[in-house]
């Protein structure tokens, strides 16, 4: 067995060092924050303080897939969640969210197989205090708050002129040598900068700001709200994100172009009120006692690392993982989703491939990119057309979604339940539509009900959006 370094000890570095650990791996989790997650989850919420995740109290949800890799890596994860008070939905059996499936839908039954759309979800917070708690546990993981990666440490190559990486020094002056360095270390990881310090080239990267201005406030009360239309409503110049937390919380998140100005009046407690209010499918959303002020966020960046340029790679003995690869808009709400599944492949790559570095890199590559990168490709495609959208709508100008394979299965979700269901396990990341579109029957359903449009979800328009932002 070997000896593991892993850099960052959010969700996903915590995931991949319990993973790794469980197959007789020595595990050492290298966390810059310094504070240790409380143990009771309203403690989690209101004291914890992740100096080092900006979204760290922004809304999150836990998908399908990442229960479907839990229950398969880390079984014991979602009983923990739901004991920490974090919320089982079951968006296709489930009365009160009845409203996720489209009104022009006519066919609302039941269909075997719906079981596999079950999620859990909760705030940030109180998510990781609980997979921190089963890191903590597991035996062959060492986690260090409070010391970082300052270096990389180098070692006899695998590669010939290809720089390997043999350990890190961290920010206590220590050397830790491992068979492997992961880099967990999120949005904003200097993983690239210290694989150049060490005489790496540096990797294929693309960045682009998403574009997004996100203004989100926190509910509680004695019941969560009915959802009476999608998680994710688009209603022309915004969008409306309603999320369940834990604990008999719920969020709120409307979200634009940053470029929109007068948006930023969201800001105002009153204003958010208003304009949430005039949305008749999330209005009642509004029905609690704030837990929070409007929190916002903005200058998110869509980040995309290659650790083999050219079919070479640019270092061996490490590997980059989740946000720490790449990262999206976070309003599609995949981030964990496809950090685990990233952390799954890790696992799987290390059994195989732990001791040939350079036959681990390029399988580590081979199988990012075949299983893991459409997700984050799909992100960025998705986000480009709504933010032409937006932005065409707020200038006045006429607007047309562009004609593609995956607008048609978006159409024919709303009328035939196969294909809504096809449509939302995209959604989901419990499927891919490149995957989803070969299939004989939904491809014949798509062509039969060809570019018919559903009806547009009731909310204001951008002239009444500019008078409730004025306060009027």
């Amino acid at each position: 067995m070997g000896s593991i370094v892993v850099c960052g000890g959010g969700v996903i570095g915590l995931s991949a060092a319990t993973m790794l650990a469980r197959d007789g791996h020595r595990v050492t989790v290298l966390e810059a924050d310094g504070e240790s997650p409380p143990a009771a989850p309203a403690a989690a919420w209101e004291r914890w303080q992740r100096r080092g995740v900006a979204q760290f109290r922004q809304p999150h949800n836990l998908f399908p897939r990442f229960r479907q890799v839990c229950e398969e890596e880390l079984p014991e994860l979602p009983g923990r969640l739901a004991a920490a008070g974090c919320r089982w939905v079951d968006p296709l059996g489930e009365p009160s969210i009845s409203g996720l499936l489209p009104p022009s839908l006519s066919d609302r039954e039941p269909r075997d197989g719906d079981e596999a759309f079950r999620f859990v979800t909760g705030r940030r917070p109180v998510v990781e205090s609980a997979i921190a708690a089963v890191a903590a546990e597991q035996p062959g993981v060492a986690i260090r708050r409070g010391v970082r990666a300052t270096e990389l440490i180098g070692g006899p190559p695998s590669i010939p002129g290809v720089p390997h990486v043999a350990g890190v020094r961290t920010s206590a002056g220590e050397e830790l040598r491992g068979d492997l360095v992961v880099d967990a270390m999120g949005r904003r990881s200097p993983g690239a900068g210290l694989l150049t310090a060490l005489g790496a080239r540096p990797p294929h990267t693309h960045a682009e700001t998403s574009g997004f201005a996100y203004y989100t406030r926190y509910f509680t009360g004695p019941s969560q709200p009915p959802l009476h239309g999608p998680v994710l409503t688009p209603l022309g110049t915004i969008s409306v994100l309603t999320l369940y937390g834990d604990n008999g919380t719920w969020s709120v998140t409307v979200y634009a172009s940053s470029k929109d100005t007068p948006l930023k009046a969201l800001r105002d407690a009153g204003c958010f009120a208003r304009v949430v209010g005039a949305c008749p499918l999330q209005a009642h959303w509004l029905d609690g006692q704030p837990v929070t002020g409007v929190l916002p966020m903005a200058g998110v960046t869509d980040r995309y690392h290659r650790y083999v340029a050219g079919g070479t790679p640019v270092a061996t003995g490490f590997a980059a993982v989740g946000d720490a690869w790449a990262c999206t808009n976070p309003s599609g709400g995949r981030g964990v989703s496809i950090g685990i599944i990233h952390a799954q492949l890790l696992r799987r790559t290390v059994r195989s491939h732990l001791g040939d570095p350079a036959g681990f890199v390029r399988a580590w590559d081979e199988g990012t990119e075949r299983h893991v990168a459409p997700f984050h490709r799909n992100q960025i495609s998705a986000d480009r057309v709504r933010l032409a959208e937006m932005t065409a709508l707020r200038e006045g100008r006429s607007w047309s979604p562009p004609d593609s394979p995956m607008s048609r299965l978006a159409g024919a979700a709303a009328y035939d339940p196969d294909a809504f269901r096809a449509f939302l396990a995209t959604v989901m990341c419990l499927a891919l539509p490149q995957d989803v579109l070969t299939r004989p029957d939904i491809k014949d359903t798509v062509e039969r009900i060809g570019d018919k449009t559903p009806p547009p979800f009731p909310g204001p328009g951008r002239r009444r959006l500019l008078q409730l932002l004025a306060g009027s």
